[in-house]
């Protein structure tokens, strides 16, 4: 039986994979075309540093992703503490249309098997996050009872469909109004 060991890796290396997903975040959200190189060339590595920590266009996009998301899921918490309760259901789901926006922009290199694999995995803490949101909403009653997070999440898919720019932002707003409206 093969022994699998898990290398940890040297603090520089993971202070680069960090700045290389960081980076990339904002060059796809700036241009969804931008060039691994480019995205290297911004980090300020080399385009070996970066693809020795993703190998391919997916592994980097995928990274960003899943960081992203997990960003998203920890700042429920750190939200509510800044924020009556539904007014960081408010912000939260702004934060995460801004975010889907972003990924939507990536398109086809989140279709492949591999990319749906790892969208699925993130929908439950997604979804754990939105029932942390609504329990404390409830808990004040902003919020009607027994509200289920998935439904709540499939409602609020408006958000990262409205259009780019700032008369989609105010639309987007405007109609989570309604929707938090309908939840209460």
């Amino acid at each position: 039986m093969a022994e699998h060991r898990t290398v940890a890796m040297r603090a520089d290396a993971v202070l680069n994979r960090e700045r290389i997903l960081t980076v990339a975040y904002a060059a796809f959200a700036d241009d969804t075309r931008v060039s691994l190189n480019a995205i290297a060339k911004l980090a300020g590595v080399g385009a070996g540093t970066l693809y020795r920590h993703f190998p391919t266009r997916e592994d980097l996009i995928l990274a960003v992703y899943q960081q992203e998301i997990q960003a998203l899921v920890e700042a429920v918490h750190d939200i509510l503490d800044k924020y009556p309760p539904l007014e960081a259901l408010r912000v939260w789901f702004l934060r995460l249309a801004s975010f889907v926006r972003v990924k939507h922009g990536l398109g086809e290199a989140l279709q492949t098997a591999a990319a749906q694999d790892v969208v699925k995995q993130t929908e439950a803490p997604v979804t754990e996050a939105i029932g942390v949101l609504l329990q404390a909403c409830e808990n004040v009653g902003d919020v009607r009872p027994g509200l289920e997070p998935a439904d709540v999440l499939l409602l609020m898919g408006f958000l990262w469909r409205v259009a780019p720019g700032d008369a989609g932002e105010q639309q987007a707003r405007r109609v989570l109004d309604l929707a938090i409206c309908g939840l209460q």
